[in-house]
């Protein structure tokens, strides 16, 4: 439970009203913000009211979607700084979308702390046996490069079987999906232009 004082200290970051401002510069409704991070419109709209403080995880997901780093929420624009450290044990793990059981894949950012990305860079995990994502499309080029096992990018009609060392740099705007290539599954780093949104399923890839 948040008490008193905490409420105090974060209300004058005013969370709610940059999540709300982020999001009509995207156009977006809530109902759609909902799809991308997997919280009910009623959630958000108490967030941006700022009756509801979002957990980091949470507030992650909803900077992810925008392209900005988690700083955005916290720190005046004067004081950001063009350097941003992720250490390991920061990072987090999610799936492909929320609540699926069977993602076709999970990531880490590289990058979240940083403000006014020109770029997204992604840690992809690639279990065995998992499904292929759907296909999805966004602005910008995309490179993947395989830290370890096998990994296949579906670009349009042609797939790409990418192996240990193995890189790929493709025109994102064309129709892709991901999945594992092999029986160990993959790893792979993945990095995405700053102009390039989610996708309507809400994967980052």
């Amino acid at each position: 439970m948040v008490s008193e004082t905490h409420v105090d200290g974060l209300e004058l970051y005013r969370i709610g009203s940059k999540v709300r401002a982020l999001r009509q510069a995207k156009k977006l409704g809530l109902v759609q913000l909902g799809e991308h991070t997997g919280l009910s419109p009623g959630m958000l709209s108490k967030i941006e009211r700022g009756q509801v403080f979002p957990t980091l995880p949470t507030l992650l997901r909803i900077a992810m979607v925008f392209g900005v780093g988690l700083e955005h929420f916290f720190v005046n624009p004067e004081a950001r700084r063009a350097l941003a450290v992720v250490r390991r044990q920061e990072r987090l793990r999610l799936p492909e979308r929320p609540g699926d059981e069977t993602p076709s894949y999970f990531f880490e950012s590289l990058d979240f702390p940083a403000t006014d990305r020109l770029m997204h860079a992604y840690l992809a995990e690639f279990p065995p046996d998992a499904p292929p994502s759907a296909p999805h499309r966004h602005d910008g080029p995309e490179f993947v490069y395989v830290l370890r096992g096998a990994v296949a990018v579906d670009v349009e009609a042609e797939r790409v079987a990418l192996e240990e060392g193995d890189a790929l740099y493709f025109d994102s705007g064309a129709a892709h999906a991901y999945g594992s290539a092999g029986p160990g599954g993959g790893t792979a780093l993945v990095v995405v232009t700053a102009r390039s949104t989610r996708t309507p399923q809400g994967e980052p890839l």
